[in-house]
């Protein structure tokens, strides 16, 4: 288990050098798996980010390392580039698995299609002469289920209208990439402990009201029904 924050900033490293770093996550709030790393590409391509997805990653878990891409700098570099200020279309995640030859991960019923581990699934292949729309879907929709993580920190936990506490970070499993839990800072009420909420209890997340609802309240919390947050070794 990984605890998000501590891999921000973590260097990451193509096959032929090193790429920038790890700035955020964009993750699925309704199979809440992560879908997306935004790297941040610092001088090497001025002002651009991209994203990476968790196909082309080895395991996130060597301890002081940079975190390893199966891509070279010239594949990145050429990859479509996205306006990280606009939502993400299924008409650009469809160009983006295209160029890199992944399947879509929208396909079939496991975190990531057909299969729970992204790094096993081998590249669909398209037939020629077919549309490139999957599922038969707008290819102009924003997926409004991806979420940025770095966006989403800092929100309130409520249950209806009840403050529980405020969002500061996730679980995530590192082999999975599946957010198992989020971690919440209770404040004064119950001495500013952190304690986690599993994923399975949030029931929406407004943007508009910077809010994670969950169907947990005050008195669960002081029960002990959900665990304080277990140590996890910070990436440097």
């Amino acid at each position: 288990m990984q605890n998000m924050k501590h891999l921000y900033g973590c260097k990451i490293g193509a096959t032929d050098g090193e790429i920038g770093h790890l700035k955020d996550f964009y993750f699925d709030d309704k199979n809440w798996a992560v879908r997306y790393v935004i790297a941040d590409t610092g001088s090497w391509l001025t002002g651009r980010q991209v994203l990476i997805s968790p196909h082309a990653f080895g395991r996130l878990s060597e301890d002081g390392k940079p975190l390893l891409v199966n891509l070279t700098r010239k594949q990145i570099e050429d990859s479509p580039s996205i306006e990280l200020h606009k939502p993400v279309s299924r008409q650009y995640e469809e160009e983006y698995y295209r160029y890199y030859g992944w399947p879509y991960y929208w396909q079939g019923s496991g975190l990531w299609g057909m299969t729970g581990f992204p790094i096993l699934h081998q590249p669909a292949i398209q037939p020629a002469g077919e549309p490139s729309t999957a599922g038969g879907m707008q290819t102009d929709r924003p997926d409004v289920h991806l979420r940025s993580a770095q966006a989403v920190t800092g929100y309130h936990i409520k249950d209806g209208a009840e403050l529980i506490g405020q969002l500061c970070d996730f679980v995530m499993d590192d082999e999975s990439w599946s957010i198992r839990s989020l971690v919440i800072k209770t404040g004064h009420w119950l001495s500013g402990r952190e304690v986690q909420i599993p994923t399975s209890e949030v029931e929406r997340i407004s943007f508009e009201e910077s809010t994670v609802f969950v169907d947990l309240n005050r008195d669960t919390v002081v029960q002990s029904s959900v665990q304080p947050l277990a140590p996890v070794i910070a990436r440097i």
